[in-house]
């Protein structure tokens, strides 16, 4: 979404049964808020199976994909890795850099689902802090995204989606994409 790179995000670790809801919404949040694939590892198959659901149903793209060793793919990364850490530098000090650096180099932003080791620390170009405080992961990668897309990932449109939200001041719509191309004036093909 920034240019013509990659934003893959990784959540690195799982803890199945304490994790699985967690894990879910990260990989939920990285489609909402721009990224092009999420990367799990293989034990969080429920979590995969979600976030598929909810992009057959609510469009894309958007790719789900699951990894056996975590460690290789930020080893073997060929772009820039930015690692989501309440121990990193505030984000507010780095975005411009961040946003700057990445033009059409592939960019893995790592988001920490268990302690990480040391070494993802030292193979991240960045490492970067929301608040610097102790808090949610979903949180940390949804104020990156906006600070690294500057607002444009909340425009986004969806294809090939089954459902369509129409935005209401109260109550909720969900209406077939068909049906949302005839109430705005669309000739519903």
């Amino acid at each position: 979404m920034q240019g013509s790179q990659e934003v893959v995000v990784l959540r690195y670790g799982h803890r199945p049964g304490r994790d699985d809801r967690m894990t879910t919404h990260v990989g939920l949040t990285a489609r909402a808020l721009g990224a092009d694939r999420v990367l799990f590892p293989d034990n969080a198959t429920q979590a995969a199976e979600t976030v598929a659901d909810i992009t057959d149903r609510f469009g894309g793209p958007f790719a789900i994909e699951q990894t056996d060793s975590q460690a290789a793919v930020v080893r073997n990364w060929e772009g820039l890795v930015v690692h989501l850490t309440m121990y990193g530098l505030p984000i507010q000090a780095v975005e411009d850099e961040i946003r700057g650096a990445v033009d059409t180099d592939p960019l893995l932003v790592i988001v920490g689902g268990e302690k990480v080791p040391f070494e993802l620390y030292e193979h991240a170009d960045w490492n970067v802090g929301v608040t610097n405080q102790p808090h949610s992961e979903v949180a940390g990668l949804a104020v990156f995204f906006d600070r690294f897309f500057e607002g444009r990932e909340l425009n986004q449109t969806w294809a090939d989606a089954e459902r369509t939200v129409i935005p209401k001041a109260t109550g909720k719509k969900v209406v077939s994409p068909d049906e949302h191309d005839c109430a705005s004036g669309g000739d519903g093909s």
